[in-house]
């Protein structure tokens, strides 16, 4: 039989849907075509195949061959279809029986030489091949990110040649199964206790750690704003199997890859201030995930706000809300979740030095006045806290406090019974409660709305405002162990909207 058939998958966005490769081996002037939208890498693997068969002891058929990627209006890019083609066209040719093809799925690309070679996305591969009841060959490279998915059925393989003798029944690949055994995450070496002083900005990096809270940090240059938010992972709880996966699946289909001993860890991302518009929230033709969707369910570190174009940072606005993007395409579209939590960082004026001691600062009121406006109003309502970051006395910075700093792992503790009040409670962090469960979960005394009343009609704050005040509040309360939002909790969390307040 001239006609062969073997599964393999592509990519779209997240997703890897089923691609199936349909291969012809005809009568006729000998040719190679490939039809079903392929790119160019995709096109380029017949060069890649052909010596790759050559290589591995096999005939390539001097006839004609014809190639399908179905479906067709699905792009296919990269070479993760070139161990799906060679084995295609062997089976086509006689050479490797078919009816074992049916059971597998198989994605690698090949050397000239029929070496496999990793590709990525491979771990959104293994979790739609599992959901399909077959089993993936892949190369060996790719193994160890493929088997964090619970229930998949691996054959590893590093050569063209073994798949075949696997397939022939020559030589069985074993048959791998995920590693129950948690791989062991690399040490903190960043923790809250090498910063000295900052007692205020230490506890309210605790409370957007327990609450998931958007925070802004404004300050004079060299007093640790940087620093601090370095050290905000190292008291974030660990991510739960489901909330890894998700972000385990957006970093395997970028170009940066998968750090699969700390894949329970939450992401951390700090792009610079040069970034693009699409770089922060994805783009290209065959569009790929930006640094918000790669810091799902992790933190967005954004240094030197006002230095990011302002066009930029107004793409944030939509997915700060929604936790995801849309990124629409003339040929395709692609929806990337992101569910990030926002840590940015300011200088007050452009010298940096407005109401620093050193009282270094000549910047006019206007030159600070167009400097804070390149960051949007709508913006910054969308930031629940804004904190001063003043220097430290040169005393404490030499020798610390004469209590000694609280170290991240103290810290983590609170964060975490905190956390697991909230999830027991309504199954969410903080910031993600809606304007209705902010009325059931978030009431205050009549006293208590008062003072919360006074204060959106003295700054002038918005509706939204309103809402983020409560719900930073709750998170207080939580830290606190405290089932009601109390007079204290509201003063506190009215404290954090300084920019508000200017």
């Amino acid at each position: 039989m001239s006609l062969a058939i073997v599964y393999s998958r592509g990519r779209s966005g997240i997703n890897a849907p089923q691609v199936t490769v349909e291969v012809h081996v005809s009568n006729g002037l000998p040719s190679l075509s490939i039809v079903g939208l392929p790119e160019t890498a995709v096109k380029e693997s017949k060069d890649r195949v052909r010596g790759a068969i050559i290589n591995s002891h096999f005939d390539f058929p001097i006839q004609r061959i014809t190639i399908n990627l179905a479906p067709a209006d699905i792009p296919k890019e990269g070479g993760r279809f070139d161990l799906a083609i060679a084995l295609g066209i062997l089976a086509a040719s006689g050479q490797i029986p078919q009816q074992a093809l049916s059971e597998y799925e198989c994605v690698g690309e090949l050397s000239l030489g029929g070496e496999l070679r990793p590709v990525n996305g491979c771990l959104p591969v293994a979790i739609h091949c599992r959901d399909a009841n077959r089993q993936l060959i892949l190369p060996v490279e790719n193994l160890p990110e493929a088997a964090l998915i619970k229930q998949a059925r691996l054959i590893p393989a590093n050569s063209l040649l073994q798949v075949c003798a696997h397939l022939t029944g020559q030589q069985t690949i074993p048959l791998t199964l995920p590693d129950t055994k948690p791989a062991t995450p690399e040490p903190e070496t960043a923790d809250f206790a090498d910063v000295h002083g900052q007692f205020h900005v230490k506890r309210a990096f605790e409370i957007a750690a327990a609450g998931n809270h958007n925070l802004i940090m404004l300050g004079p240059p060299g007093t640790g704003k940087s620093m601090l938010a370095s050290r905000l992972p190292s008291i974030l709880p660990d991510l739960s199997e489901q909330q890894a996966l998700e972000s385990a699946a957006i970093a395997s289909i970028s170009d940066h890859g998968l750090d699969i001993a700390n894949w329970r860890k939450p992401p951390f991302r700090s792009p610079h201030h040069t970034a693009s518009a699409a770089a922060l929230v994805g783009g290209g033709s065959n569009p790929k995930p930006g640094e918000i969707s790669l810091a799902h369910h992790g933190v967005l570190f954004l240094d030197e706000l006002p230095e990011f174009d302002r066009k930029v940072l107004e793409v944030l606005r939509e997915p700060l809300e929604t936790g995801h993007i849309t990124i629409s395409r003339a040929s395709r579209q692609a929806d990337f979740p992101a569910r990030f939590q926002l840590i940015a960082a300011m200088n007050p004026c452009p010298c940096g030095y407005l109401g620093d001691e050193s009282g270094r600062c000549h910047c006019t009121s206007e030159q600070i006045a167009r400097y804070r406006a390149k960051i949007s109003g709508p913006l910054l309502d969308r930031i629940d806290m804004h904190l001063d970051v003043p220097r430290v006395p040169l005393e404490v910075l030499r020798q610390g406090t004469t209590s000694g700093e609280e170290s991240s792992a103290s810290i983590k503790q609170r964060v975490v019974a905190a956390r697991n009040i909230m999830l027991q409670r309504c199954g969410k962090t903080n910031d993600q409660l809606t304007a209705k469960e902010v009325k059931q979960f978030c009431h205050v005394s009549d006293a208590t709305h008062q003072i919360l009343e006074q204060a959106i009609e003295t700054f002038g704050l918005s509706h939204r405002a309103y809402h983020r005040i409560l719900k930073v509040a709750r998170t207080i309360a939580d830290l606190a162990g405290s089932e009601n939002i109390a007079t204290t909790h509201i003063s506190e969390a009215i404290s954090y909207r300084k920019l508000d307040r200017q």
